[in-house]
C-alpha cells in the first residue's frame, strides 16, 4: 500500500504565492509541487488522490496561543488537550502552541513536565509549548537556557494579575536579558495590573458589577502604557519582544512607533478583537460574561486600527488565546461581581474561517490570511519551514478549503467543549473540507477520522523573526 497522497486540481496558497498546482505527499512530508496538467504532475501516482478542484490548498493553521485545561480563578478551561485539538483540526489548525505554567515557588521544568503530562497521548494534531514564568529568580533564569536548548524557546511574562502572574519591571528586565543571551523570545501580557486592581475596587464600591464593567476598568490607556513600558525594557535588554493579544488602537500605535525605529518588536491580535466589541460585553442580563477575556473587548472603533496593523505588518500574527469556560457553571461564578468571571473565550475552531471571511470582506488578501494564520506564527516560534507552508520537505499539514461553502457558526454545531459560541449565528463564507496532519487524514470530507495520540510534541528552534 503506497503511503503517497496526491492532492490534485487546487489553488495552492502560501504566504509567498498562489499557484495552480498538484501536491505530492509521501511519508508525512510534502515531496513536490507541479503545475496542473504538466508532464511531471501527470506522471505521479499515489495510493490516495484528493480532488481539490475549485478549492484552496493551504498550510494547516498554526495557533500560537491556546490554553487547554488551564487553571484560572478556581476552575479550569473546559477544553482538554483531546477535545481542544480535535476542535482545532475541525477549524483547519494543525499545530497549537499551548502555555505550560510555572507555579509560584516551583521550577520551570516542573511546570513543563505537568503540561507534558496533560497533553501526552491526547492530542489529535501536533503541539508545542511556551513557558509562563510566574517566579523570576536566579534559578528560573538559569533554567531558561536549558528550556531553549530543549525546544521551548519562548517565555511569557505578565504585567497583569498581581499576586498570580505579575512580574515587576526588574524581573521582566532580567528575563529579557537572559533571552537576549540564549536566543529565546519574551512574550508579554501588557496591561497595568496594579492600576486595574484600583479601578476594579472602585467600580465594585460604586455598585458597578455587570460584565460590561470588565472592559471599562481594563482601560485601553493601561494597555498602551504597559506596551510602551515592555518595549522600553526590551530595548534596554537588547532583546526581541512579542506582545500577546493586542486589543487597543493605542497599543498598536506603541508597536508601530517602535517598529518604525527599527526595533525587533512584534504583536499578535485575536479574532475576538477584530469581530467583537464592548457591545457584546454589554449584552443584557449576564450574557456579556461570555465575552469576558483579558485584554478586554474594545469599542468597535478600535477594530480598524487592528486591521490596519495587520495589513501594514505592525501586527504579525492572529492567534486565538483559546481559553474556554462554560457559561453555565463557570462564567456564572462572577454573577454579581464581574471581577470573579473567569477570563477567557473559545475560538480555536473559528480562527481560519473568520480570517477567510476577512479576505471576503476585503480587509486582507489571501496570502496575508496564510501569513498571519500559518507562516508568521511558525517563523516567530521556531517551527518554520517544517510548519506553516506548503513546500518540499515541509510536514504535510495541509487543508483543502472550500472558499464558496457557507456556514453559520453556532454552539449547536461546533466541536469545542463549551456551551456557547462567541460568534453564535454569524454567517461566514468558506469552510474546511479535508485536513491532513503529517500526511494523515484528520478531517476527511467533513468527517472526523483522527484520533487522540496522533498529534506529536514538536520541539521548537529559535524564532526567525527574533534574530
Amino acid at each position: 500500500m503506497s503511503t503517497r497522497t496526491l492532492i490534485r486540481g487546487g489553488l495552492v496558497i502560501t504566504a509567498a504565492d498562489e499557484t495552480h498546482a498538484d501536491v505530492l505527499i509521501e511519508d508525512g512530508r510534502i515531496v513536490a509541487l507541479a503545475a496542473h496538467g504538466s508532464a511531471v504532475a501527470e506522471g505521479w501516482t499515489a495510493g490516495r488522490t484528493i480532488d481539490a478542484t475549485g478549492k484552496y490548498v493551504v498550510p494547516g493553521g498554526v495557533d500560537a496561543h491556546t490554553h487547554m485545561e488551564m487553571p484560572f480563578g478556581g476552575t479550569f478551561a473546559s477544553d482538554t488537550f483531546e477535545t481542544g485539538t480535535r476542535a482545532a483540526a475541525w477549524g483547519g489548525t494543525t499545530t497549537i502552541i499551548d502555555f505550560a505554567i510555572q507555579s509560584k515557588g516551583g521550577s520551570l521544568g516542573e511546570g513543563l513536565d505537568t503540561w507534558h503530562g496533560k497533553a501526552d497521548g491526547k492530542c489529535a494534531i501536533d503541539y508545542a509549548f511556551h513557558m509562563i514564568m510566574s517566579d523570576v529568580n536566579e534559578s528560573s533564569l538559569k533554567e531558561m537556557d536549558r528550556l531553549v536548548a530543549g525546544g521551548v524557546s519562548s517565555f511569557k511574562l505578565f504585567t497583569a494579575y498581581p499576586g498570580v502572574f505579575l512580574s515587576d519591571d526588574g524581573q521582566i528586565l532580567r528575563a529579557m536579558q537572559r533571552a537576549a543571551s540564549n536566543g529565546g523570545l519574551v512574550m508579554t501580557h501588557a496591561e497595568n495590573g496594579l492600576a486595574i486592581d484600583v479601578l476594579v475596587e472602585q467600580a465594585l464600591a460604586r455598585g458597578e458589577r455587570d460584565p460590561r464593567y470588565h472592559g471599562e476598568v481594563r482601560n485601553a490607556l493601561l494597555e498602551a502604557e504597559a506596551t510602551h513600558r515592555v518595549i522600553k525594557l526590551s530595548q534596554v535588554a537588547g532583546a526581541p519582544l512579542y506582545v500577546v493579544h493586542v486589543s487597543a488602537q493605542q497599543a498598536v500605535a506603541e508597536l508601530a512607533r517602535a517598529r518604525d525605529e527599527g526595533l525587533p518588536v512584534y504583536g499578535e491580535t485575536c479574532p475576538q478583537y477584530l469581530f467583537l466589541s464592548t457591545d457584546n460585553l454589554a449584552e443584557p442580563g449576564f450574557e456579556g460574561a461570555k465575552y469576558v477575556c483579558s485584554t478586554p473587548l474594545r469599542p468597535a472603533e478600535h477594530q480598524e486600527a487592528l486591521w490596519r496593523g495587520l495589513r501594514s505588518n505592525d501586527l504579525q500574527v492572529v492567534s486565538t488565546d483559546h481559553c474556554p469556560f462554560c457559561f453555565k457553571g463557570q462564567k456564572d461564578l462572577g454573577k454579581g461581581d464581574f471581577s470573579k468571571i473567569p477570563n477567557g473565550m473559545p475560538g480555536v475552531e473559528n480562527r481560519m474561517d473568520l480570517l477567510h471571511q476577512a479576505v471576503v470582506d476585503g480587509h486582507i488578501s489571501r496570502r496575508r490570511w496564510i501569513e498571519i494564520a500559518c507562516a508568521a506564527p511558525a517563523r516567530m516560534f521556531g517551527l518554520y519551514p517544517q510548519k506553516g507552508t506548503i513546500s518540499p520537505g515541509a510536514d504535510a499539514d495541509v487543508v483543502v478549503y472550500d472558499p464558496a461553502a457557507e456556514q453559520v457558526m453556532s454552539a449547536g454545531t461546533h466541536h469545542m467543549n463549551v456551551d456557547y459560541s462567541a460568534y453564535e449565528g454569524k454567517r461566514v463564507t468558506g469552510r474546511v473540507e479535508t485536513v491532513l496532519s503529517r500526511g494523515v487524514p484528520v478531517i476527511d470530507n467533513r468527517d472526523y477520522v483522527g484520533h487522540a495520540g496522533h498529534g506529536a510534541y514538536v520541539p521548537r528552534g529559535l524564532g526567525e523573526y527574533a534574530h
